[in-house]
């Protein structure tokens, strides 16, 4: 259960820190959306970074074949999962699940204003995650699109104690049912275990499906 709070708690600072910057960089919540003239989803950043297509690899690939499908109704995504996980806690903002050995999918939807600056968000966050990069907090960074959602991908790099939390990550944005939603997905466990689940954590980021 500590293991859960802590990776909750860290779902939340992931907020942290950007929205001053966001609010300056858009200029108050103005800013055209280039991603709203495709229905919320688009290639780039609003810097001009090109979101990669999500790509897994073949261990990766066989991951998500054989895993079992879980949708979220309320917010028409699903993820496949490797056997053995089991339902958390889902509502109609969270979709939570755990592998018998605590590992963690924490699934995230923000509902935000019609006028909110998608791309200019995205880029603070993929902006500050290339500083935590250079900085040695995340291990890796890259802008990958998930079933044509383009989205910020992070890895944390291995915390100093081997039961301390280490989080695999993807933020991104789209226009659901007339809503700008933030879509944050984390999967996460104890450094101890993340190499064991390091394919399953981004076979399960990989395998989202959104409804458009």
């Amino acid at each position: 259960m500590k293991l859960v709070t802590f990776g909750v708690l860290l779902f939340a600072l992931t907020f942290c820190g950007l929205s001053d910057r966001i609010k300056q960089m858009s200029g108050g919540g103005n800013s055209a959306n280039t991603a709203s003239a495709n229905g919320g989803n688009t290639s780039k950043s609003g810097g001009g970074v090109s979101a990669e297509p999500a790509n897994p690899s073949s261990s990766q690939q066989a991951i998500i074949d054989g895993g079992s499908g879980y949708v979220w109704d309320d917010q028409g995504l699903s993820w496949r999962l490797p056997t053995g996980w089991k339902r958390m806690d889902v509502s109609k903002t969270s979709f939570n699940y755990e592998s018998p050995d605590n590992a963690f999918l924490l699934a995230s939807v923000s509902d935000l204003g019609d006028n909110f600056p998608m791309d200019t968000s995205l880029q603070a966050y993929y902006d500050q995650a290339m500083q935590q990069l250079k900085s040695g907090k995340y291990a890796d960074v890259k802008m990958v699109s998930i079933d044509g959602i383009p989205g910020v991908e992070f890895t944390e790099a291995p915390p100093e104690g081997k039961d301390d939390v280490r989080r695999h990550q993807w933020i991104g944005y789209r226009r659901y049912l007339g809503n700008v939603q933030q879509l944050n997905i984390m999967t996460s466990t104890k450094a101890s275990n993340f190499a064991k689940h390091s394919d399953d954590f981004t076979a399960i980021l990989y395998s989202m499906k959104a409804s458009k």
